[in-house]
């Protein structure tokens, strides 16, 4: 029998391959190979399986900003570690879109009451990248960074499903990594001398 767990896991797959809108309960029961009865027993409505899909997504983006708090060495790299993000998960990127990205504008076009969690998730990386700049020195203008650096993420990830272009999205990540490193306090204030 398919545990609560199984049909969130599937849920979020198809959600993010194919759309809230387009994924209905049999879709979902299909995927974990259970009975509507079966389905219906841990879930009595699509919202409540979407709530659940994002707790679930929630939970995993601070389990990996906690990762990348551990693994990064500065502010920096730490920051470099989301922006990679796009080369590691290219291949999904490049067919579906961002996961967090695609599912906020599909809540907000529905004007679905769960957007507001959704937006959560992207609320969650704004304000550690807020901190990041924080640490590396960038305190005044360290949301404005963060919301800059989410923006670019955003559109680059949208681009790269539109073109399906491999070349494109490493550029970007390249130089998005670049800006990261002339953010830095002294760098930033060298280039301003040099202008």
């Amino acid at each position: 029998m398919a545990t609560r767990e199984n049909i969130v896991d599937a849920a979020d797959t198809l959600f993010y391959e194919h759309g809230f809108e387009h994924t209905s309960f049999a879709h979902i029961a299909d995927a974990v190979q259970i009975s509507r009865g079966n389905f219906y027993h841990h879930f009595k409505s699509k919202d409540e399986i979407l709530a659940a899909v994002i707790a679930a997504r929630l939970e995993r983006t601070q389990a990996m900003l906690a990762r990348w708090e551990r693994d990064g060495a500065s502010p920096q790299a730490r920051i470099g570690l989301f922006i990679s993000i796009l080369m590691r998960n290219q291949a999904k990127i490049m067919r579906h879109g961002c996961p967090v990205g695609t599912l906020c504008a599909e809540l907000a076009k529905l004007g679905h009451p769960n957007r507001a969690e959704a937006n959560a998730i992207m609320e969650l990386f704004r304000t550690w990248l807020r901190g990041q700049f924080v640490v590396m020195g960038r305190a005044k203008d360290a949301d404005a960074l963060a919301l800059r650096l989410l923006a670019r993420t955003q559109g680059v990830a949208v681009v790269a499903q539109s073109l399906r272009d491999k070349a494109f999205l490493q550029q970007e990540v390249e130089q998005m990594l670049g800006w990261v490193e002339a953010c830095q306090p002294a760098r930033a204030a060298l280039a301003r001398r040099s202008h």
